[in-house]
């Protein structure tokens, strides 16, 4: 049975159909949800069977002048993760905002409560913890498609999308992207932040400077004995924060959502460091996680007694973003992770730009 939040009549942002202004942050952020939620709704249509006039997921695009190009499915459970849309606005729309406005989006889906997706949403989900979502069938199916997509119509023609473990997906592709020189516009919502101490979620902010202080402390002076050249073992690996400084994906997160909150911190710890005059510390702390670096010693480890292995990179530490948090009250974590959230209007937001130096 089809659920009210998967009805655009019932649930979309109506108020948008008319009238898009691509200048505008909040029809922007409330357009790309949208198109996120097409790709739930249409994953869920195949699985209901819901065909035709049946079908729900059409208007989460055509009510923006989307039309869908292609369905990306994966290839473990044929299930649908990802779309890629044409923008297509009638001849009276062609010269409104132009500067900001997408000719394609690739959008992603997050993680899907049905009994044939689940099991690998959740499996992928596991990747994101180990920092190997790179080495699964699915990220290779999406960044495939953004290569595609970049050589047929240009890297500023197109946009990337995604929600949860759909926003892992499109984090690590831009990253990809972005480290050959190749920036493209992004819109993150709730993007997974691996972090084994939620640390947003103290209260006391002494107690939290505290906390991060010290962990930047440690995660630096692990990451400097654990250089590659330090340990006889070659070459030194690149570093591929300055490369990607230049990107600044649009990061939306909810302070009660424990998947994504650390972000605020992150980011906010960042120009703390800088203020007490310790920013050679964070700067290489920042591009570092504790769980990483432990991976990184076990590679290591494994390399010395003869047996290969992947250095871990952790995804989600990017060095510039535009940080976007929503200060709304919400009743339940629910609320708090759902995409839903990100077209409503009355919105409480806090906008900020962060940039590496």
């Amino acid at each position: 049975m089809a659920s009210e939040r998967e009805d655009f009549s019932l649930s979309g942002p109506s108020h948008l159909t008319c009238c898009i202004n691509w200048e505008n942050a909040d029809h922007r952020r409330s357009v790309l949800a949208c198109l996120v939620m097409g790709v739930y709704t249409a994953a869920r249509d195949r699985h209901e069977k819901r065909e035709g006039s049946q079908a729900l997921a059409p208007p989460w695009w055509e009510s923006f002048h989307f039309k869908l190009v292609d369905l990306l499915v994966d290839a473990a459970n044929l299930s649908i993760f990802g779309a890629i849309y044409e923008y297509k606005p009638p001849s009276s729309h062609y010269n409104d905002s132009t500067g900001q406005t997408p000719r394609y989006v690739i959008a992603f889906r997050g993680t899907l409560k049905k009994r044939a997706t689940f099991v690998r949403d959740f499996w992928l989900n596991f990747r994101v913890f180990r920092y190997e979502l790179h080495q699964t069938s699915r990220f290779e199916i999406a960044m495939q498609a953004v290569r595609n997509m970049v050589a047929a119509v240009g890297d500023s023609n197109v946009w990337l999308a995604g929600h949860s473990l759909g926003a892992a997906l499109a984090m690590l592709a831009g990253r990809a992207m972005a480290k050959r020189g190749i920036r493209l516009e992004s819109f993150l919502f709730n993007p997974p932040f691996v972090s084994v101490v939620p640390i947003e979620r103290i209260k006391n902010r002494t107690w939290k400077l505290g906390i991060r202080f010290a962990r930047s402390v440690i995660t630096a002076a692990l990451a400097l004995a654990l250089e590659p050249k330090n340990l006889n073992q070659g070459n030194v690996s690149e570093d591929p924060f300055p490369a990607l400084s230049q990107w600044f994906p649009c990061l939306f997160v909810n302070p009660a959502d424990l998947i994504c909150s650390e972000y605020i911190g992150y980011f906010e710890h960042r120009r703390e460091m800088e203020k007490i005059g310790a920013e050679c510390i964070e700067k290489i702390a920042t591009q570092h996680s504790f769980r990483g670096l432990v991976k990184t010693f076990r590679g290591l480890l494994k390399r010395l007694v003869g047996k290969d292995s992947e250095a871990a990179e952790p995804f989600h530490l990017i060095p510039s973003a535009d940080l976007t948090v929503n200060q709304t009250r919400t009743e339940n974590f629910k609320d708090a992770h759902g995409i839903r959230q990100w077209w409503t209007r009355d919105l409480h937001l806090h906008s900020k730009r962060y940039r590496y130096r």
